[in-house]
C-alpha cells in the first residue's frame, strides 16, 4: 500500500529510469584503459585527449568508485583544494544527521502518523493518500490512539518529544564535530603551505593623493612613514577595463588562428564570415583573422600608452611578513576612516579587475540596483510557482477547465502532471537564476571572484527558500489566508496547516529534481555537448582544452536546501528521509569524484564557505521549532509545546558559542598561528626569490607581456606591448614584444 501510493503520487517512474541508467554504467565492464570522463587530467597532461572518437570513453566504469572513495582527507585536499574538501563534507554532516533521523522518523514516528484517523480523504486522486503517513493525520488531541488504548496520548507525545529533542542534540553534536575537525584542517593546511601573495598583501582603498602628486607617491610616502620595518612594495591599480577586452579578444583570436594553421588543408578555413559560418561573404578566415589581430594590436598600444594617468584611488601594497600585513589590515590607517580602508587581498590570479574601474559612487549605486532586482526577480518568481502549484492541485484544474476532467483522470496523465511536470517548469525557471546572481554580485564591488561566488551563493540559497520553499507552501495552501499570515503571532499556525500539506510535492521535488541532477552530474552531458560545439564552430585548439570549476553558487544551496526539507520534515513527514539519503549517499561519491577527477580549482578560500553552512543550518532549525510548535498548537497538544519551547533557546546559545568559538577562526589567522609561520619561513632560503615575484604579483595581467606558445605569420607590427606597473620609485613604462 506504502509503495503503490509513493509511485502513484510523486511522478518516480521517469526519475527511475535515470537512476536506473546510472546503475548500469556502475556496474558495466569496460575495455581499455579510459575509466572516467576526466577534463581535469586532459587540462593537466595527465591523460591524452587525441585518438578516434570512441562512445565507450564517455561513460563511466566500475573502478570510478572505488578510486573516488579511497583517497584520504590529506590526499582529497592536496588534489581538489580545502573548500573542496567542505563541499564534501556537507554531505558527510547531512548523511550522518539524516541516518539518524532516517530510523527514528521511520521506524518510529511513520507508524504513529499512518494509523492516526484525522485525514478522512475521499478524494479519487492517489497522490492525496501521502497525507496518511503525514502529521496531519495525528489525531487531535486523541486519547485513544490505535493500539494504545488508554495510553496512546501518552505515547505520542513521548514519541513526538523525545525524537524532535534527540534529533536537535544530534545536529548539535555533529555540528561541532565538523566545525571542529574543519577548523583543524584549514590552520593545518595553512601551517604546510607555502608563501602566497595574498598572505602577505592587503588592498588599500579611498587612497587620498595630495594636489601636484601621484597615487604611487601617495602610497610609498604613507606606508614607508607608519610601517618602516614591514612595508615591502605596493602595486597601483589602473583602469584597464577596455583593455582587459582588447587582449581577451587577441587572445581568443590566436587561438582560432593556431588551430588553423594546424590545419591548412581543412575545410573549416574557408568559410563565411557570418554567424556560424552560413552567412556572409565567403573568405580565408587564417587571413581574416590575422587581419583582426593587426587592428587589435593597434588598438592595444593606444590603450597602454594612455594607461599612465589612468590611476585608481587603489592599491594593492605587499609586507615583508604575514604578521605586519595582518597589523596594517586590522588597524585603522588614517584619521578619516572613509580613507586608506583596507582588506584582505585575495589570491593574485582571483582579482576581479572591472570592479577598479568602478568610482565610489557607481558602486554604491550598483549595490542598490542589485538589491532592488534581486528583490524584483524574487517576487517575479511566483509567477512560475504558482504555475506549478496550480498544476499539483488537480481539483482546481478540474475547475478551471471542466472539458479535461476525463483526461485528467487517467492514471498516467495524474503521475505526469503532479509528479513530474511541475517540477521540471520550476527547474526550468529555476536554472537561469545562478546565473543572474553571479552577475548581480559582479555589480556590488567585491574585489574577487571568490566573494563574488560566495555573495551569489547566499542570494541563491535565499532565494531558493522563498520561491521554492514558502512561496510553493503558502501559495498551495494557505495563500487565501494571507490576512492571518500578516499578523506575526499566526505565523506559526499558518505554516503548521500549510508545510504539512507540501510534503507530496517536497518529495516529488527531491526524487525528481535531486536525484536527476546527480545522475546528470556524473556523466556532465551538457558541458560536452558545448565543448563540441565549441570546437566545431568556435575553433578552438585541443591542446588548449580548460577544465571546468565546480560551481559553488548553485550547488551548495542546492544541497543546503535538500538539507532544509529534511530538518523541516523531520516530524511533518518522515517519509521524505529515505529519498534524501538516497540523494546525500549518491552526491557524496559522485562529487568526490568530480572534484578529483573533472574539476579544477580556480580560487581558494581556505575553506569559508563553512559558516554558510552553520548559519543556514541554525535557519533550518529554527523554522522546524516554529512549525512544530505551531502543529502542536494545531493538534491540541500543549504539553508537547511546552516542552518543544526550550530548543528555540538551545539552538540560539549553540549558535552563540560557534559563533565565537570557530567563526574567528575562518574570518582570519591568529597571531600565533602568523608569527610561528613567519618563523618557520625565516630560514628559507627561498623568500628573497619570493619577494621579488611578490612585487610584480599583482600586477594587472592586462598590462603584461602575453606569450603564446606558437607564432603567426603577419607583416603587421607586433600584436601586444609589454606593460609593466612598477613600484615604489618607478614609473610604468613599456617595450613592443613581438608574439
Amino acid at each position: 500500500m506504502i509503495l503503490s501510493a509513493l509511485l502513484t503520487s510523486v511522478g518516480i517512474n521517469l526519475s527511475i529510469c535515470s537512476l536506473f541508467f546510472t546503475l548500469y554504467s556502475i556496474l558495466r565492464k569496460q575495455p581499455g584503459n579510459i575509466t572516467v570522463y576526466a577534463p581535469r587530467l586532459v587540462s593537466e597532461r595527465k591523460l591524452e585527449e587525441g585518438g578516434q572518437f570512441n562512445l565507450e570513453r564517455l561513460f563511466p566504469t566500475a573502478g570510478w568508485v572505488r578510486r573516488a572513495w579511497e583517497p584520504s582527507d590529506d590526499e582529497f585536499i592536496e588534489t581538489a583544494g580545502l573548500d573542496a574538501f567542505v563541499f564534501v563534507r556537507i554531505f558527510v554532516f547531512s548523511l550522518k544527521v539524516f541516518t539518524f533521523a532516517g530510523i527514528v522518523g521511520t521506524l518510529f514516528l511513520l507508524p504513529i502518523n499512518f494509523m492516526g484517523t484525522q485525514i478522512r480523504d475521499n478524494s479519487e486522486f492517489q497522490n492525496k493518500s501521502l497525507d496518511s503517513f503525514s502529521i496531519s493525520n495525528v489525531n487531535n488531541g486523541s486519547k485513544r490512539f490505535g493500539l494504545y488504548q488508554g495510553y496512546g496520548f501518552i505515547f505520542v507525545l513521548l514519541m513526538f518529544s523525545l525524537g524532535l529533542s534527540a534529533f536537535f542534540f544530534i545536529i548539535f553534536q555533529y555540528q561541532m564535530q565538523e566545525y571542529e575537525y574543519i577548523s583543524s584542517k584549514r590552520i593545518a593546511c595553512f601551517y604546510s603551505s607555502k608563501p602566497e601573495p595574498h598572505q602577505f598583501t592587503i588592498l588599500v582603498r579611498g587612497i587620498p593623493v595630495p594636489p601636484g602628486w601621484t597615487c604611487n607617491e601617495a602610497v610609498e610616502r604613507f606606508f614607508m612613514d607608519l610601517h618602516p620595518s614591514a612595508y615591502l612594495s605596493h602595486s597601483v591599480v589602473r583602469r584597464s577595463s577596455k583593455l582587459q577586452i582588447l587582449v581577451t579578444d587577441a587572445e581568443r583570436l590566436y587561438k582560432r588562428v593556431t588551430h588553423l594553421k594546424h590545419k591548412d588543408n581543412s575545410p573549416q578555413r574557408h568559410r563565411r564570415d557570418g554567424f556560424l559560418g552560413l552567412f556572409g561573404h565567403k573568405v580565408d578566415l587564417l587571413d581574416h583573422y590575422e587581419k583582426t589581430l593587426g587592428d587589435i594590436a593597434d588598438n592595444v598600444r593606444i590603450e597602454q600608452s594612455s594607461l599612465a594617468g589612468k590611476e585608481v584611488p587603489a592599491a594593492f601594497v605587499s609586507f615583508k611578513s604575514r604578521f605586519g600585513a595582518a597589523i596594517a589590515l586590522n588597524i585603522q590607517e588614517g584619521v578619516n576612516p572613509t580613507q586608506w580602508i583596507t582588506e584582505q587581498a585575495p589570491e593574485p590570479h582571483d582579482v576581479y579587475w572591472p570592479f577598479f574601474s568602478v568610482t565610489f559612487i557607481r558602486r554604491w549605486i550598483s549595490k542598490l540596483v542589485a538589491f532592488v532586482a534581486c528583490n524584483a526577480l524574487t517576487i517575479l518568481f511566483l509567477i512560475p510557482v504558482a504555475l506549478v502549484q496550480g498544476l499539483t492541485h488537480l481539483d482546481q484544474l478540474e475547475t478551471m477547465f471542466p472539458s479535461l476532467k476525463g483526461m485528467l483522470r487517467l492514471a498516467v496523465v495524474t503521475q505526469v502532471i503532479t509528479g513530474y511536470l511541475p517540477i521540471q517548469i520550476l527547474q526550468l525557471f529555476l536554472s537561469c537564476v545562478p546565473a543572474v546572481m553571479i552577475m548581480l554580485s559582479s555589480l556590488q564591488g567585491y574585489i574577487s571572484w571568490s566573494q563574488i561566488q560566495k555573495s551569489a551563493c547566499t542570494k541563491v540559497l535565499w532565494f531558493t527558500i522563498w520561491n521554492i520553499f514558502f512561496a510553493n507552501v503558502l501559495s498551495g495552501s494557505a495563500l487565501y489566508r494571507l490576512n492571518y499570515f500578516l499578523e506575526p503571532k499566526e505565523f506559526p499556525r499558518v505554516l503548521a496547516e500549510a508545510v504539512p500539506a507540501q510534503a507530496s510535492f517536497f518529495m516529488a521535488y527531491v526524487v525528481t529534481f535531486g536525484w536527476t541532477n546527480i545522475a546528470s552530474e556524473l556523466f556532465q552531458l551538457i558541458p560536452l555537448f558545448y565543448n563540441y560545439v565549441n570546437r566545431i564552430f568556435g575553433g578552438e585548439c585541443g591542446e588548449d582544452f580548460e577544465a571546468p570549476s565546480i560551481p559553488y553558487h548553485s550547488e551548495i544551496p542546492r544541497i543546503l536546501f535538500f538539507g532544509l526539507l529534511g530538518v523541516t520534515y523531520f516530524i511533518l513527514a518522515p517519509l521524505i528521509l529515505p529519498f534524501l539519503l538516497v540523494y546525500f549517499c549518491w552526491g557524496y561519491i559522485i562529487y568526490r569524484n568530480q572534484l578529483l577527477y573533472v574539476y579544477v580549482p580556480k580560487f581558494e578560500t581556505g575553506g569559508e564557505f563553512w559558516p554558510t553552512v552553520h548559519n543556514y543550518t541554525i535557519f533550518s532549525l529554527l523554522l522546524m521549532h516554529i512549525i512544530v510548535i505551531g502543529i502542536f498548537g494545531l493538534k491540541k497538544l500543549p504539553i508537547a509545546s511546552g516542552l518543544t519551547l526550550p530548543l528555540p533557546i538551545l539552538t540560539l546559545l549553540f549558535n552563540e558559542y560557534c559563533q565565537k568559538r570557530f567563526f574567528p577562526i575562518f574570518k582570519a589567522f591568529s597571531a600565533e598561528c602568523l608569527i610561528k609561520k613567519d618563523r618557520d619561513n625565516q630560514n628559507n632560503p627561498n623568500m628573497s626569490e619570493f619577494y621579488d615575484k611578490l612585487t610584480n604579483a599583482y600586477n594587472d595581467p592586462a598590462l603584461m607581456p602575453i606569450k603564446y606558445t606558437g607564432r603567426f605569420r603577419s607583416h603587421r607590427s607586433p600584436l601586444l606591448s609589454n606593460s609593466r606597473c612598477k613600484t615604489n620609485n618607478t614609473e610604468s613604462s613599456s617595450e613592443d614584444m613581438l608574439v
